[in-house]
């Protein structure tokens, strides 16, 4: 008999909620601010990283590297985490991606722990906002790790949250450095969209992401 995962493990911007766009608004206002224009096709580059790293990659794409003063760079980052934080606002109950409120409602009947790993300090609010936060068994972010995604360390952090071995989880994840980090994990990785290199099962979007399509992809692998 096969057993079921030990817990699914979410990266939260682009699975549970779509928050990229307003990432990307508040980035865009930041770097016009120095002189730096970046779309939205840039933007995708910056999924799941740090708002450090992001910073820096914005800094490069402009030609502005070392142009700003560690502390300059800090408030930079800080003046963008505030205009996200106030767009956040706009979130409700309505701001869940299709199919993830039924697939937590159904892990939760099938006992199975819900993780999330996500580099956002924000994460706490989002769920709120959202009204997910009852679902979540453990909450993983920034602030119990030194080193972002790809390096596992933020799925290791959720596993060592939740008393589980990563080897036993799946992880699910819509950007590449994310896939990266849960395979590097030892974890079973979901990819959700297009574009994605690694992933052990790739789905379009989140209304085909099922207890039943987890459930088989899981009994595939063991």
């Amino acid at each position: 008999m096969i057993l079921n995962p030990q817990a699914i493990i979410f990266d939260l911007d682009g699975v549970i909620t779509d928050t990229a766009h307003l990432h990307f608004l508040a980035w865009r206002q930041v770097a016009g601010e120095i002189g730096i224009a970046i779309d939205e096709a840039f933007n995708d580059s910056l999924k799941g990283i740090s708002r450090g790293e992001s910073l820096q990659r914005i800094l490069r794409h402009g030609g502005k590297t070392g142009a700003f003063s560690p502390e300059a760079c800090a408030q930079l980052a800080e003046r963008k985490n505030g205009l996200y934080v106030h767009s956040l606002r706009q979130l409700t109950v309505n701001s869940v991606l299709p199919g993830i409120r039924e697939l937590l409602m159904t892990l939760w009947e099938e006992r199975i722990p819900v993780g999330l790993a996500s580099v956002s300090l924000n994460a706490p609010a989002i769920l709120q906002a959202l009204d997910l936060s009852a679902c979540f068994d453990f909450c993983a972010n920034a602030a119990l790790i030194s080193r972002s995604k790809p390096d596992p360390e933020i799925f290791l952090a959720a596993c060592s949250g939740l008393g589980v071995d990563p080897k036993q989880c799946i992880g699910i994840e819509d950007a590449q450095a994310g896939i990266d980090a849960i395979n590097a994990c030892g974890m079973l990785s979901v990819g959700i969209g297009t574009g994605l290199n690694g992933a052990g099962l790739q789905l379009p979007a989140t209304e085909f992401l099922t207890w039943p399509c987890l459930s088989a992809f899981w009994q595939h692998d063991k």
